[in-house]
């Protein structure tokens, strides 16, 4: 084999393999950020856009849109957050470590549980909670899509206290940009899809405990569930 042959194959191979290893490091970069934002990022708050989508039926050329909706959120780790519907009607819910509270301004009523495991299984909570995420899924790599890099929380079940029973989603994808979550896309058991978007968030601000308390105007209806 002459000496230029051999350049030209190492070569090749540079090639080949650089670009085997740059799409690897692609596929994977949504869940190094992921892993990055839950270890780094305390608190945050921005906003949100969202969005439930369900398949066309017979006769149907689109998916069609179920609801809209649009607000902001705060969380602070470990387990609390507020998520706060603003448009189309007015709803909070807020999770204070240890109770998962929703009010709905239109009913002027306040409902409140207990902090249990089908909150730590919700996408707030995957986010913004202090939820084992290694024990809870397995994290797959999706690559980049809209301008987000990618990631697949797929539920376990290897264990009683990590079942799929308590998830309500068939698949949990995230999208990361710039290490922060920009997008999510949930599938539940029924086919429908929620897309929600984020966006204007900032990052380990100064946070008052005041933020995740609320108390409800006089004359509102307020149920205990146990």
């Amino acid at each position: 084999m002459s000496f230029l042959k051999l350049i030209k194959q190492s070569i090749l191979l540079v090639v080949v393999f650089g670009t085997t290893f740059t799409q690897s490091a692609m596929a994977d970069e949504g869940i190094t950020q992921f892993r990055e934002f839950i270890a780094n990022v305390k608190n945050a708050e921005g906003e949100f856009s969202q969005q439930q989508i369900r398949p066309p039926r017979s006769g149907e050329a689109q998916p069609k849109v179920l609801k809209k909706s649009q607000g902001r959120f705060v969380f602070e780790r470990p387990g609390k957050f507020v998520w706060q519907t603003i448009k189309p009607f007015e709803q909070k819910v807020i999770a204070d470590g240890q109770r998962l509270l929703l009010w709905d301004k239109d009913l002027n009523q306040l409902t409140i549980r207990p902090a249990g495991k089908s909150l730590s299984a919700s996408p707030a909570a995957i986010l913004f909670g202090q939820v084992a995420i290694d024990e809870r899924f397995e994290l797959i790599p999706g690559g980049e899509k809209g301008g987000m890099y990618w990631l697949e929380l797929k539920p376990r079940a290897d264990g009683a206290e990590r079942t799929t029973a308590d998830i309500p989603y068939s698949r949990i994808g995230v999208g990361m940009v710039n290490g922060l979550p920009a997008g999510l896309e949930l599938h539940d058991n029924f086919g429908t899809i929620t897309l929600i978007n984020l966006s204007k968030i900032r990052i380990n601000g100064n946070l008052g405990a005041e933020v995740f308390k609320f108390n409800p105007p006089p004359g509102a209806d307020v149920l205990n569930v146990q």
